[in-house]
């Protein structure tokens, strides 16, 4: 399916990640659309990325951008404005599990709060008049922690909670600008940082097992290829009418009847 995606400027926050990781395949997803990515991170490995898909004849920059500093989030948002003069869709994709729970310092969980929920308020806002202009929209990834809980990260949990939230809040809010906001949910995908968590385990795969029995759908892991599908076709026109929508790709695992796990 043609998602009409060729030449958009896509603004992708976190996409320089271990490859494989969500960021870093919806880039590639984007590329192979011809969109134009755009990635904001503050990892070197961008600077790698951007190279490749330049090379393939693509019109990609890396902006180093630490997103947990508003200040650089507001130069990066200057930088993408003076290249392209447009972004055609946001995708806020930033985010890390930190475990800063009860027990964590207030600098600790302050800064969970900056990287995983004021860098989309900041990367939003900085880049909404380049969205108004291009009559884009807005994708957020979130994650289950913020809709159950998990325990031992309110920093993340908190963070997540907000970002639904801020979801549906600008859907209302841009909604007389023709700008749709929708969010990705995510619960259990197997990522590169996901397989570095398990491989800490002293019972890492007995861990991973218990985990995947436990996913309705076909007892899988959601691959990251999977949520870049969905996130290339929310933010395309295919999605035209979809707005303030909380779209959860995990198999089943948060919303489905417990009876299913039955053994």
């Amino acid at each position: 399916m043609d998602l009409g995606l060729k030449n958009k400027v896509v603004v992708v926050t976190g996409a320089a990640g271990i490859k494989g990781s969500i960021g870093e395949t919806i880039v590639q997803s984007l590329a192979n659309e011809g969109a134009i990515p755009v990635i904001v991170c503050r990892n070197d490995r961008g600077i790698g990325y951007a190279e490749a898909l330049q090379a393939r004849g693509i019109d990609s920059i890396f902006v180093k951008t630490d997103l947990s500093d508003h200040t650089q989030i507001k130069a990066a948002a200057e930088v993408i404005e003076k290249k392209y003069g447009r972004v055609d869709a946001l995708i806020n994709n930033v985010g890390v599990n930190d475990g800063a729970g009860l027990d964590a310092s207030m600098e600790d969980f302050m800064w969970s709060l900056k990287l995983n929920l004021v860098s989309f308020f900041a990367m939003t806002k900085y880049c909404l008049p380049m969205l108004k202009k291009a009559k884009g929209n807005i994708l957020n990834i979130g994650s289950k922690v913020g809709l159950t809980g998990q325990g031992g990260t309110s920093g993340y949990a908190a963070s997540k909670g907000g970002v639904a939230g801020l979801t549906r809040e600008w859907a209302v809010d841009l909604i007389k600008d023709g700008i749709r906001s929708n969010a990705i949910i995510i619960a259990e995908s197997w990522t590169p940082a996901y397989q570095n968590w398990i491989d800490t385990l002293e019972n890492g795969e007995e861990k991973l097992q218990s985990i995947v029995k436990k996913i309705p759908l076909e007892n899988r892991m959601t691959t990251p290829q999977e949520i870049a599908d969905q996130c290339l076709f929310t933010i395309s026109e295919k999605s035209s009418h979809t707005t303030g929508q909380f779209i959860t790709v995990d198999g089943g695992y948060v919303h489905l009847d417990r009876s299913l796990l039955t053994e």
